[in-house]
């Protein structure tokens, strides 16, 4: 029996699979929208046969424990139970597997009207199972970053969706663990995404942007107002997940064309 064949839910104690659920929202959604109005946690609310206020408040809980939040003087919701910890650490110890678990506890909590298109785990050749979970991951990235830095390019404030990209700062193909990891995620626009990938641009230890040498002698008129004028700013502060410091060392080291 699952939660969707149970009798409503509302005041009974958080199941592990609820909380997955719930974080994995939470990431995806910025922390001022985690309210109950929120269409996104009112779809979760009925899959969960929960109020809307109780999902809310769960996101709260969460945000109890997030550092940025605190470091910024925003407080999550008091009363954060010991699992909510727990599923809170599961994650960050293992961001790949939990993501995948929260996509199979979706459908199985879809009703049959609701039709989600994705199957939870095909079966047959491995590389179409690999191609589903790559799509899996991705999505959940995407949203994650982008809603960590309010949908607009950490560099220039562009905030047309359709131009950002979830930048990975280092790539997955390096190391698969850090590929659903919000903090190896830098949300920028695609000409600064491909900057970025080319070493011509990368983010200090202070969270400032580094323009290449090559960059700034170009001499173009053009390229010194769109990009070389960047250099030494800082970022926009992401509201939840701050970059990795080590994943940033890395791309400086690696990367980045000094």
């Amino acid at each position: 029996m699952f939660f969707s064949d149970r009798p409503e839910n509302y005041g009974k104690p958080w199941a592990r699979d609820e909380l997955i659920l719930a974080f994995e929202l939470y990431c995806r959604i910025p922390f001022r929208k985690t309210k109950a109005t929120n269409p996104r946690v009112v779809e979760l609310a009925g899959r969960l046969r929960r109020s809307p206020a109780a999902v809310a408040r769960k996101l709260g809980n969460f945000g109890a424990f997030d550092p940025e939040l605190r470091r910024r003087n925003v407080s999550g919701l008091a009363h954060g139970s010991q699992l909510d910890r727990e599923v809170w650490d599961a994650f960050h110890h293992d961001w790949n597997a939990l993501v995948l678990e929260a996509h199979r506890l979706k459908h199985e909590l879809a009703s049959p009207t609701q039709g989600l298109a994705t199957p939870v785990m095909p079966t047959g050749p491995s590389e179409r199972v690999a191609l589903v979970k790559q799509r899996i991951h991705q999505a959940f990235f995407r949203d994650a970053v982008l809603s960590n830095y309010e949908n607009r390019c950490c560099v220039t404030g562009i905030n047309v969706p359709e131009c950002l990209i979830a930048s990975h700062i280092l790539p997955w193909s390096r190391d698969d663990r850090f590929r659903t990891d919000p903090t190896n995620g830098l949300c920028l626009s695609a000409t600064f995404d491909r900057l970025f990938d080319a070493g011509l641009i990368t983010v200090s230890a202070e969270l400032a942007v580094r323009v290449s040498t090559k960059v700034l002698a170009s001499g173009n008129a053009q390229v010194s107002r769109l990009i070389s004028s960047y250099d030494g700013r800082p970022i926009l502060t992401p509201h939840r997940f701050l970059p990795s410091l080590a994943h940033l060392e890395w791309h400086q080291s690696n990367v980045f064309v000094p």
